[in-house]
């Protein structure tokens, strides 16, 4: 009888250990069943935020790249047409050039021939100053390596050592940079 007891409470502990364990288990397949679906749910927000994520960067690379070509033609185009100013600034020189040429074959005066010539060279010396361009003094100046280049050395009782004599061919300054240093002569 003894036996038959312990026999029916193992039955029994068996029996609520089964249904506990039942019952415990739907209720994790449950909690699991909504962390999935909760897991679901983000890992889609998070794939909608990446997909758009790449979208904008897709968009601010092309914006990039437009960008980029834009403003390398704008630089192509720049330097292509960056002496438009300077030849319009050119171009009644040329006019007042050929006027003063047609009319030297029929003019036997020579001084109104150069005095039209001298009016031209002053017209382009001010369209290239305009553009920044002027002319060096020199004779008398310090001899300076950065501004003049010295094509001879001469005798000088007028000026001292080191000084320029003379001017063989002008130098020039566009601005504040040496365009053309003057060769000059100077003092020993």
């Amino acid at each position: 009888m003894k036996d038959e007891q312990q026999q029916e409470m193992n039955e029994i502990v068996e029996e609520t250990v089964t249904q506990a364990t039942e019952a415990n288990v739907e209720q994790m397949e449950s909690s699991l069943d909504q962390d999935a679906s909760s897991l679901e749910a983000e890992v889609t927000r998070l794939q909608g935020l990446a997909d758009e994520n790449q979208q904008r960067l897709l968009r601010t690379q092309a914006d990039f790249d437009n960008y980029r070509k834009r403003t390398q033609k704008e630089k192509e185009d720049f330097a292509k047409y960056a002496s438009t100013q300077i030849i319009n600034g050119l171009l009644p020189v040329i006019d007042n050039f050929e006027r003063a040429i047609a009319t030297a074959g029929d003019d036997t005066n020579f001084e109104s021939f150069s005095k039209g010539v001298s009016m031209i060279f002053r017209q382009l010396e001010g369209v290239l100053q305009a553009e920044g361009l002027s002319a060096m003094e020199t004779v008398g100046q310090a001899f300076n390596p950065e501004f003049h280049q010295a094509i001879m050395q001469v005798e000088s009782e007028e000026y001292p050592e080191g000084t320029i004599v003379e001017e063989v061919q002008k130098g020039y300054m566009l601005k504040d940079k040496v365009l053309r240093p003057a060769m000059v002569k100077t003092s020993v």
